[in-house]
């Protein structure tokens, strides 16, 4: 029995959900464990962000194909054929037979862009700054650098709960058909994915007119930033509630529970709706309580808290919701 063989067996477990969600979050930690240990030798953060875009992109993809995975697996130790890959077009054209419903396709896929593209925006920021503040004080504790590469770990599992969740059930299950709550998390994901985008690229453009001395404006309040002082933390908690959204419409119905393996009635639904939910709360938590707002906020404070222009800003303009 080969590795692979081996640890797809012993994670084999009866609950489908389960069968899915451990081999993640195992994933997700032993990435960001070898990470880990190189940037703790080197004192360098500078892999960090990119390494959970990569942990994204991986247990998405692992989620995806796992049942796929342990099907193959299984025939080869039958000595049986092995069953197809699955059909990316087939699943979003519908077809049957596909291997893969349209939804787990989709919501996959909008994991990947956003991971891919602020992996390599923020990989781009840390190569011309040469350092993120985030971590002067604990880069020279292995302590407590190692303690961030878990925490990011903690926090893809975390985000990707409803992800997990959907491409657990078979989607022999699942229909083609839209549902109201397809619709409205498209929506979300595309405004807030737009948002932070266009709020992103506004920042970089100030920052790069700054350093050729086209402006002498300490702090960008034009463009999307004079509608909230962080557009781009507003975009990226509404992107991921448009994923809840999406994933979570499913794993309430009655086939969403029976397919995660749960017994359905109130008990079942408010779990999936807890499941989902936890993705853009917990987004939301570390905007507002840990690593976003509150360092730009006291960051900018100090240095300009005592300017009437900065003072009308912040006065005028809301800190996360826009007002157009």
């Amino acid at each position: 029995m080969t590795l692979l063989s081996s640890l797809l067996h012993a994670t084999n477990y009866s609950n489908p959900f389960l069968r899915t969600l451990i081999p993640s979050i195992s994933l997700a930690y032993g990435i960001q464990g070898l990470v880990a240990i190189p940037s703790i030798l080197g004192q360098s953060e500078k892999f960090y962000d990119l390494s959970g875009s990569l942990t994204y992109l991986s247990c998405t993809a692992l989620s995806l194909y796992l049942p796929t995975l342990r099907a193959r697996a299984a025939a080869s130790i039958a000595g049986t054929a092995q069953p197809a890959w699955p059909s990316i077009i087939g699943a979003l054209s519908g077809k049957v037979g596909a291997g893969l419903n349209w939804r787990q396709v989709v919501v996959s896929a909008a994991v990947s862009v956003w991971a891919t593209r602020l992996g390599t925006f923020l990989f781009a920021r840390i190569s011309s700054d040469g350092h993120d503040s985030r971590f002067d004080s604990i880069r020279s504790s292995p302590p407590k650098f190692l303690g961030a590469f878990f925490a990011q770990a903690t926090w893809v599992t975390l985000c990707l709960l409803p992800v997990l969740a959907l491409n657990s059930i078979p989607s022999t299950l699942l229909s083609s058909s839209f549902l109201l709550t397809d619709i409205v998390g498209l929506l979300l994901y595309t405004g807030g994915l737009s948002f932070e985008v266009v709020a992103d690229r506004q920042k970089s453009k100030w920052v790069e007119e700054k350093k050729a001395k086209k402006h002498e404006e300490d702090f960008l309040a034009r463009g999307l930033w004079s509608k909230s002082r962080h557009p781009n933390y507003f975009g990226e908690a509404t992107l991921w509630t448009g994923i809840a959204t999406l994933a979570g419409g499913v794993m309430v119905s009655n086939v969403g529970q029976l397919g995660m393996g749960f017994a359905g009635g109130l008990g079942g639904r408010v779990a999936a709706l807890a499941m989902a939910g936890v993705s853009p709360a917990f987004v939301t938590f570390l905007l507002f309580k840990v690593s976003g707002i509150p360092l730009s906020e006291n960051k900018y404070d100090k240095k300009y808290g005592d300017r009437k222009d900065y003072q009308d800003w912040k006065k005028n303009t809301p800190i996360f919701i826009p007002k157009f």
